[in-house]
């Protein structure tokens, strides 16, 4: 077992992973070990290598009895990355492993390539009297004091029903724990204060937050840990406090995509909104401004990275090649969409052809009536129709 020493207090850690791949940190939730990242770990190795550590009072980690502070324990981190040879890394951290994510980035900006933190805090108020509580509770009766109450906000209802083995795993662990050693980071938690300082992060910053999350939600504390880290960057995922247990495939999805435009630069980002910006502008073009608008007014978490994609290669890439005018594109889809029954993208492309001076009513009725002869007589009877409603209410209008 690899051990390394800080203030007298051994700290375990364990690398995994090529040694040619850019090293990636993971710090555990309170209440946690480094096995918290056990099955997102697979998800992380081809591209990573992974220092996980132990936080100070957990684990195989000493648990000294006393108050730990943020800034102690980034300092036992930095003792980690020195006895394993790291001189550099991304750092992501899961609640209070987060929390000493950002204080790192602020106590030692040079170390850090980028920053990721889940289901975090950047300060403990109002509930300083919660931590305080929890730590004399903690100390005077033991860990069996305030288990459930936590397990209770670490996993989602959903999560718990269908997964009570892991639930078990996380408890009996939890349940193993000196009592020191968590009280200890209650107070980190209790006496940190990080929000104030946050707008000098310099690292690249991702969020991850669990949208069932009611220990960390993002409204409250994510948002404003977004609001002061210059540029920083948000993914929501469909978990309570502990996404990479919960989801490990989406949460090592979110990290490696970061990272990977991290270390590419910004070109990749900057490309991608450039093939968006040149889509968005044709996608307007033919169905005008306000079907736009709404469009892009409905996006949703799950809806948004595919109408992203759709504006960059669908508008962009394939409406805007050389070989073919706009107007006999729309003639096409109308055609095609017809054919294959997709009547809402048909009244939509009847529609935007319409409004904004596309094709004539005379040229939708000669491209219905030779899709009457080449995809049926049926279909055609439908476009028709679909049309014909179309007409009716933009000369109504």
């Amino acid at each position: 077992m690899a051990f390394a020493s800080h203030d007298g207090v051994r700290i375990y850690w364990r690398l995994d992973g090529a040694a040619d791949r850019p090293v990636l940190v993971l710090l555990n939730s309170i209440g946690c070990d480094l096995s918290l990242y056990d099955a997102a770990a697979p998800h992380l190795l081809p591209a990573f290598r992974l220092l996980r550590i132990d936080t100070r009072g957990h684990g195989a980690s000493d648990a000294p009895a006393a108050d730990y502070t943020l800034d102690l324990l980034a300092d036992d981190v930095l003792a980690v990355m020195d006895a394993a040879g790291v001189a550099k890394a991304s750092v992501c951290g899961v609640s209070l492993g987060g929390m000493i994510g950002m204080q790192l980035a602020l106590k030692s900006p040079e170390r850090l390539e980028a920053l990721i933190v889940a289901c975090t805090a950047p300060t403990p108020a109002p509930d300083v009297p919660t931590w305080t509580a929890r730590v004399a509770a903690v100390r005077a009766e033991g860990m069996t004091t305030v288990v459930e109450t936590v397990l209770g906000r670490f996993f989602s209802l959903d999560f718990r029903a269908r997964h009570p083995e892991a639930v078990d795993t996380v408890r009996a662990g939890m349940l193993a724990m000196d009592a020191e050693g968590y009280a200890g980071c209650c107070a980190a938690i209790r006496d940190m204060d990080l929000l104030r300082r946050l707008p000098g992060v310099t690292a690249p910053t991702l969020l991850v937050y669990g949208r069932k999350d009611i220990a960390a939600p993002f409204e409250g504390h994510g948002d404003r840990i977004a609001a002061a880290i210059p540029g920083a960057r948000v993914a929501m995922l469909d978990t309570a406090h502990l996404p990479c247990f919960e989801d490990p495939a989406a949460f090592a999805g979110a990290v490696r995509g970061f990272l990977a435009e991290v270390q590419s630069g910004s070109a990749t980002r900057e490309a991608a909104e450039a093939l968006f910006e040149a889509g968005l502008k044709t996608r307007r073009k033919v169905l005008g401004d306000a079907w736009v608008d709404r469009s892009l007014a409905r996006r949703t978490d799950f809806t948004a990275d595919y109408q992203a994609m759709i504006t960059r290669y669908a508008w962009n890439e394939i409406w805007s090649r050389p070989g073919l005018d706009h107007r006999t594109r729309r003639l096409l889809v109308l055609a095609i969409c017809a054919a294959l029954a997709r009547w809402e993208e048909f009244r939509l492309h009847v529609r935007g052809g319409l409004e904004q001076g596309g094709f004539t009513q005379d040229e939708l009725k000669e491209v219905l009536m030779q899709t009457a002869i080449y995809a049926g007589v049926p279909a055609a009877n439908t476009a028709f129709t679909e049309a014909a409603e179309i007409i009716a209410e933009l000369g109504a209008g």
